[in-house]
C-alpha cells in the first residue's frame, strides 16, 4: 500500500467548483480508498492505496465529475515522491529569503503537472520569467519564486503555455502535506 497525495485543480477558488471537504472524503472512501483525510480547502486528499497511479488519477477525476459535476484534473504524488520535491527545492535559501523579504505574501511555490512538460512549452513559459518572477522546472515540478505576489505575476498567469494541467501550491501548504503523509506511514508502520 501507498501514501498517496491527491492534489485537485481549481476548486473552491473564487467562488467556483464548490466542494465541502467532508464530501469529498467521503467521496474518496465511498472509492474504496483507505485512511482518507483532507487539508484546507483547496482540494489536498491523502489517502492510502495499492492502485497504480494513472488508473487511480482516472477513477477519482470520473469519480468527481459523477458526484459533484466538475470535470478537473487531480495530479497525484506519493509520500515518498512528495518528501523528494520538498528536499530539492532548487532555489537557494538565500534567493527564497530575498524574495520573502521583498513580498507581502507566499513566495515559494510548486505547480504539479501529471506528465513532464515538453523542452518546447518550458520556452514559452521562460518569455514571462522575470529577475522578479523565477521558475526551474525539474521533472513533473515546475518551483516558482516570486518577489511580489503570486497574482500580480505574468509568469503564474502563463503557467497553462505548459500545455499540461497545473496545479500550484505554496511552500507551507506543502510542508504540511509533507508533515501529513510522513505521519500516515508512521502510524502505518505500528
Amino acid at each position: 500500500m501507498a501514501i498517496y497525495i491527491a492534489l485537485l485543480r481549481g476548486i473552491n477558488v473564487g467562488g467556483k467548483n464548490i466542494i465541502k471537504m467532508a464530501e469529498l472524503r467521503s467521496t474518496f472512501e465511498q472509492m474504496g480508498l483507505l485512511r482518507v483525510q483532507t487539508y484546507i480547502q483547496s482540494g489536498n486528499v491523502l489517502f492510502e492505496s495499492d492502485e497504480d497511479e494513472e488508473s487511480l488519477r482516472k477513477r477519482i477525476e470520473l469519480e468527481i465529475d459523477a458526484v459533484f459535476h466538475i470535470s478537473l484534473a487531480v495530479i497525484l504524488r506519493t509520500a515518498d515522491e512528495l518528501n523528494f520535491i520538498a528536499a530539492n527545492c532548487p532555489f537557494s535559501a538565500d534567493e527564497i529569503a530575498e524574495a520573502e523579504t521583498l513580498s507581502d505574501a507566499e513566495s515559494l511555490y510548486v505547480a504539479f503537472l501529471p506528465k513532464e512538460p515538453s523542452i518546447e512549452s518550458l520556452a514559452r513559459l521562460e518569455i514571462y520569467q522575470t529577475e522578479n518572477d523565477q521558475f526551474r522546472a525539474r521533472g513533473r515540478e515546475v518551483y516558482l519564486l516570486y518577489w511580489h505576489s503570486i497574482l500580480k505575476s505574468k509568469l503564474a498567469n502563463n503557467l497553462p503555455k505548459l500545455d499540461v494541467p497545473a496545479t500550484v501550491r505554496n511552500w507551507k501548504t506543502l510542508s504540511k502535506l509533507v508533515t501529513l503523509a510522513n505521519a500516515m506511514e508512521d502510524s502505518a508502520r505500528l
